[in-house]
């Protein structure tokens, strides 16, 4: 039998989960807050203020067909449409089109092969933004040189996606000044960076987003935080938010070009192993995810669930013993450790995925924090 997390979860109050106070300063920068967004049905709030919360917003996805930038869906010319009205309410935000992600990396590594299909791409990324009005592109590739979902890989990966980043800080420098972002999303592993060439890669990129979450995943039976900011001490060569920030450093990147990635949902498994509220355990049962919003509107009342922090690891996680149900997730607590450490390592900002999984409570963190001096 298939669980959801309603099943999983009754209701329980949590006063980690309150919205916190409202911030009348709107003014984030130096710091970017960049927005994954899959469509325009989310709660912008109603005079369109969240737009005033953050900087750039990631529309996701392009997709890759024939060696081109093309539309994910039809029906994503209208939405982006409306996303760029956005820019009525908060003038300063820009909006670039997000290319690939984990179903959609399957056209990179043919894309960019060869002098004459690294042209064609770029050209229809040049095409793509002067049709659809965007600000930039951000590459989303999962993964160069790696299998991602099942996805074409070669070894040129590493060459070639520096080789396709240099063509196309060249083509927007030169064809559209004022839309030129280009950006990356990258992987929070050793193994991502040991197949690209960040150092020099780096250069033509304006920032880069790093995916700091998903370290355990519905794919795994191993109960684990998906989002911690350090090493547990029940698994201390594991990943975490500084770990892969370090890694990135060593890689080449400057300080000021990376953006730390956190979750708007959490991930959850039933039947781990009682041991240490099941961190760290195995699992025998179902497992899945669950938006912020719909856990925050779940967690009313008392239904047997146990809020925990795991201090080492400075991340939140609940325990249910009666199904040994563990659910690890990113709290206002665990994101304001993160955002601090941002500003204390002049780190470049917030990238979240994605917009429509919050109810404000974590945008809202997000805002208070950076936006103060």
């Amino acid at each position: 039998m298939r669980y959801s997390l309603l099943v999983c979860i009754s209701l329980f109050s949590c006063t980690s989960l309150k919205n916190p106070s409202g911030n009348s300063s709107n003014d984030l920068s130096p710091y970017r807050v960049i927005a994954y967004v899959r469509g325009m049905e989310d709660d912008w709030g109603q005079n369109f203020e969240k737009a005033n919360k953050i900087t750039h917003i990631n529309y996701a996805f392009a997709n890759i067909r024939k060696g081109k930038i093309v539309l994910g869906k039809d029906s994503d010319a209208e939405t982006l449409e409306q996303i760029i009205n956005l820019k009525r309410y908060n003038p300063k935000l820009k909006i670039l089109i997000s290319v690939g992600g984990w179903g959609w990396s399957g056209g990179f590594s043919d894309a960019v092969l060869t002098p004459e299909s690294r042209e064609l791409f770029a050209n229809s990324a040049i095409e793509f933004i002067k049709e659809h009005r965007l600000d930039g592109v951000d590459l989303d590739w999962e993964y160069p040189g790696l299998p991602g979902a099942g996805n074409k890989h070669r070894t040129e990966d590493k060459e070639n996606f520096t080789a396709i980043l240099k063509l196309l800080r060249e083509k927007l420098d030169k064809q559209l000044p004022n839309q030129n972002l280009l950006t990356i999303a990258t992987g929070a592993s050793q193994s991502y960076l040991d197949h690209t060439g960040l150092a020099t890669a780096q250069q033509y990129l304006d920032f880069i987003n790093i995916m700091t979450y998903d370290f355990y995943t519905g794919g795994s039976n191993v109960v684990g935080h998906h989002s911690n900011f350090e090493a547990s001490s029940l698994n201390p060569y594991g990943m975490s938010v500084t770990k892969a920030i370090i890694q990135h450093l060593k890689a080449g990147v400057p300080k000021s070009k990376l953006v730390v990635g956190v979750p708007f949902y959490g991930r959850w498994w039933i039947g781990s192993m009682p041991s240490d509220h099941g961190l760290y355990q195995e699992s025998n049962g179902a497992r899945g995810s669950i938006s912020y919003k719909a856990l925050e509107d779940t967690l009313r009342s008392n239904s047997g669930f146990t809020p925990n922090w795991d201090e080492s690891a400075k991340a939140p996680y609940l325990w249910r013993e009666k199904d040994s149900c563990f659910v690890t997730y990113e709290d206002s607590n665990s994101l304001k450790i993160k955002t601090d450490y941002v500003k204390n390592e002049g780190l470049g900002g917030i990238m979240f995925w994605q917009f429509g999984g919050d109810n404000g409570t974590l945008l809202n963190t997000i805002h208070e924090s950076l936006s103060q001096n």
